[in-house]
């Protein structure tokens, strides 16, 4: 077995590549919920200026990347890799983005958990010394989601209490050596998991069961428990996915507590806004981690993270056809530099 794995699903990242900076954009109804003044920028509108909502997605990911870069003093020229990816066919956000940046471009499709498959992916290039700066990027839109998975805005569909709300906001950061905010210690790969869910408005319970098993194989892996991290982030369970991740984790011998544990699906937006249960997208949590989780750690306020963000492995196609839906999930820990000296 490689030295740099532990366990069976686990990586090791001996040089604990950096997150050297870190920009996130987000759409009008995020800026009204709790993070709005952690936003690097608030959009006025939907639109942001662009002629369709797939083209305003495209330019938050682009003003996204661009603030992140800016902030670690990057030209783009000098980014070797640029990973990412976004909810709508053939990636066509990100991809149309990297086309604009002329980066080399890897693109991604995790569903909602491609913030942190990015961030894994881009750990391990560094790591190897494969690439660096390496930036990672996800996002997604309210609008564009909508109408691909689901029905035209025009057509004003009533929402059943289980469906969560697609966040509107991009998030990037930049990975590479040196001095940065963050660092990347671990990184646990998912395995798809499948336990019949058909609802496509019921996404957190599809995810739950993928999340709990990487979680449970992360601290197999490792020797850990949840006592270890001051804080276990979850992507986009929402209100009824998580409760049932604790469910499922307590029933594994892992319970969570509400000191330790948080869902950034219930962190997003305003409580007067009504989401039903929850935020879901690519773009919820990386925003969250861009505008909340990743300062904190900056400033030692937070010792050690567990990110781990969660993906709805659907189609227009396979929803159509009576397909279940397949969950995935992966995660990093992520750790205040200071822990190094």
């Amino acid at each position: 077995m490689s030295v740099n794995r532990i366990g069976k699903h686990t990586i090791v990242f001996k040089e604990h590549p950096k997150v050297l900076s870190c920009a996130s954009v987000a759409g009008p109804k995020e800026g009204r919920g709790p993070l709005a003044s952690c936003f690097d920028e608030i959009t006025k509108s939907p639109e942001y200026g662009q002629s369709s909502y797939e083209a305003a997605e495209q330019q938050m990911i682009l003003k996204a990347a661009q603030i992140c870069l800016d902030k670690g003093n990057m030209p783009p020229q000098q980014v070797q890799a640029m990973l990412g990816g976004d909810l709508l066919n053939q990636i066509i956000s990100t991809s149309f983005t990297a086309r604009q940046m002329a980066i080399p471009f890897l693109g991604l499709y995790g569903a909602c958990s491609t913030m942190a498959e990015s961030l894994l992916l881009g750990a391990i290039m560094t790591d190897g010394h494969y690439a660096a700066p390496v930036l990672c990027t996800a996002a997604s839109h309210y609008c564009t989601a909508e109408r691909q998975f689901r029905y035209p805005l025009e057509y004003g569909n009533q929402r059943t209490p289980a469906a969560q709300w697609t966040v509107t906001a991009a998030g990037a950061c930049l990975l590479g050596y040196g001095t940065g905010m963050a660092s990347i210690t671990h990184g646990t790969i998912g395995k798809v998991v499948d336990l019949g869910v058909t609802d496509a408005n019921n996404m957190g319970a599809a995810m739950a069961p993928a999340a709990a098993d990487t979680l449970f194989h992360h601290f197999c892996d490792t020797g850990r428990t949840p006592n270890d991290y001051d804080h276990i982030f979850t992507g986009d369970l929402g209100m009824i996915g998580s409760q049932l991740l604790k469910k499922l984790m307590q029933e594994k011998a892992f319970p969570l507590s509400d000191d330790t544990y948080q869902d950034c699906g219930l962190m997003i937006y305003d409580p007067k806004d009504d989401v039903h249960a929850g935020a879901s997208g690519c773009g919820c949590s990386a925003a969250v981690l861009s505008a909340h989780i990743l300062p904190r750690l900056q400033s030692g306020e937070w010792k050690r993270v567990l990110f781990m963000a969660t993906g709805a492995l659907m189609s227009t196609v396979s929803s159509q056809q009576g397909e279940s839906i397949p969950g995935i999930a992966h995660a990093i820990v992520l750790e205040h530099i200071e822990k190094e000296q």
